[in-house]
């Protein structure tokens, strides 16, 4: 991966710039809305940071972003930092810029707030939610003993306006830090880079204000809240008690950033669920579907005998045949491999019709393939296909002789009263295939 990631921009509809990095090219997209305030390039001079970053990297595809105010975005007027909607619009607009559809949302600290909005309010683009060291409601109640009162909350705002960016206001923030100088002093750093302190009384303000323990109820994506066991837990335990279905998982220590302390319990634990995640994210996209295998007869020979110009017109229109019966019978075209073609069908007596079609037209050009078909679950992954269900149709098409259409047994019974004529092809071995498996000639359609 690169030292650092290429920082990009965004546009919002009321055009402000949003800085974004992407790190990893994982099968599944993970947001990281980082704690408290942010900069992009900035994190990366903390190798403790990097690590963290790279770690989940290594099994997503992460979406790093400074929120407008913050970092390398646009600048606003502090009385002018956006509330929640504006927020989640945002997101949304880092994750249009990458073509993501569905992510999985993380929130640490005060943006775990954002991140429970977010999976609430648009369950179709959060694939799952990652609540770390949060809180539903900052301001101090009966049922929020975690809470700041209002003269708690106005000593803080007090103390950020005199002294943000220096070691002494962290060191009141994060007192083990008394013990690492070189990170009290880059933390320090980090917040004079990352926002002014007018603008970070505003977002403390907001954070004290945001209460989200009324939609709690509305997240019904899998959903993990993680937390030290020393970090507010009953603010976590209010979480996960009122999120149907969520997993809570307390680790030991007292450290409020993720990226502090013992990083590998808490990547251990976010990389277990992400996979667990992904896992059932592709089962959901497996369907039933008929797979069509065709190929040339002999293409290696027929090319040399008649030579490059007359083999690649011959290709040319039997690869026109094959479009136009996969157009006919609503065949979609997969890819082509040498002399062959993929496609599947929703219907298979419509895969065996359309190969029976390929190979009559086909030989009037002097050449004959051969076809095998298979109906079995597929997982489509962009504009290809794969699984089980694709290898067994391709090693029936491999046991196929010329002008010879062969199908699995489960076609074969899929299409019982369609007209068509089977002939036991006797059972065989199919390479890479567990088990033995029935085979049928088509000899009528």
């Amino acid at each position: 991966m690169p030292e650092t990631p290429e920082t990009r921009y965004a546009t919002t509809a009321d055009g402000v710039h949003l800085a974004y990095q992407v790190l990893g090219n994982g099968p599944v997209d993970f947001v990281y809305v980082g704690p408290w305030f942010t900069h992009l390039e900035y994190r990366w001079e903390l190798p403790r940071y990097a690590r963290f970053l790279r770690k989940i990297a290594s099994f997503s595809r992460v979406i790093l972003f400074d929120r407008r105010g913050m970092g390398m975005s646009d600048s606003v007027p502090i009385d002018q930092l956006p509330g929640p909607e504006t927020r989640m619009d945002d997101i949304r607009v880092v994750m249009d810029a990458l073509g993501s559809e569905r992510a999985i949302i993380y929130g640490a600290s005060e943006s775990g707030t954002l991140a429970m909005l977010f999976a609430a309010t648009y369950p179709d683009r959060t694939t799952a939610l990652v609540v770390h060291g949060s809180f539903p409601s900052a301001k101090k109640d009966q049922d929020t003993p975690w809470g700041w009162t209002r003269s708690e909350f106005e000593e803080e705002a007090v103390a950020i306006e005199s002294g943000w960016g220096t070691e002494e206001f962290f060191l009141g923030e994060f007192p083990s830090m008394v013990a690492d100088p070189p990170l009290l002093k880059w933390i320090a750093s980090y917040a004079r880079h990352a926002m002014s302190p007018g603008a970070a009384v505003v977002a403390l303000q907001m954070e004290w204000e945001t209460d989200v323990r009324d939609i709690l109820p509305a997240i019904h994506v899998p959903t993990l809240i993680l937390h030290r066991r020393e970090d507010q837990p009953e603010a976590h335990r209010y979480i996960a008690e009122h999120i149907t279905g969520a997993e809570y998982v307390e680790l030991p220590g007292d450290e409020h950033i993720p990226y502090l302390g013992d990083q590998d319990s808490v990547l251990n634990e976010i990389e277990r669920f992400v996979r667990a995640v992904r896992d059932v994210e592709a089962e959901f996209d497996r369907v039933l579907a008929t797979v069509l295998f065709t190929d040339i007869v002999d293409s290696t020979a027929q090319s040399a005998a008649m030579g490059d110009r007359a083999w690649t017109e011959i290709r040319g229109r039997h690869d026109q045949i094959v479009r136009a019966n996969l157009g006919r019978f609503r065949g979609r075209e997969i890819r082509t491999m040498g002399d062959g073609f993929l496609a599947t069908f929703d219907g298979p007596a419509r895969g065996v019709r359309c190969a029976e079609a390929i190979a009559a037209g086909v030989r009037p050009l002097g050449i004959e393939i051969r076809a095998g078909l298979h109906t079995g679950e597929v997982a489509f992954e962009g504009d290809d296909v794969a699984g089980l269900g694709v290898a067994i149709g391709a090693r029936v098409g491999a046991k196929a002789g010329a002008s010879e259409v062969l199908v699995s047994q489960t076609v074969k019974d899929l299409v019982a009263g369609s007209g068509l004529v089977f002939e036991d092809a006797g059972e065989h071995e199919l390479k890479g295939v567990p088990d033995r498996w029935h085979l049928y000639r088509v000899v009528s359609a």
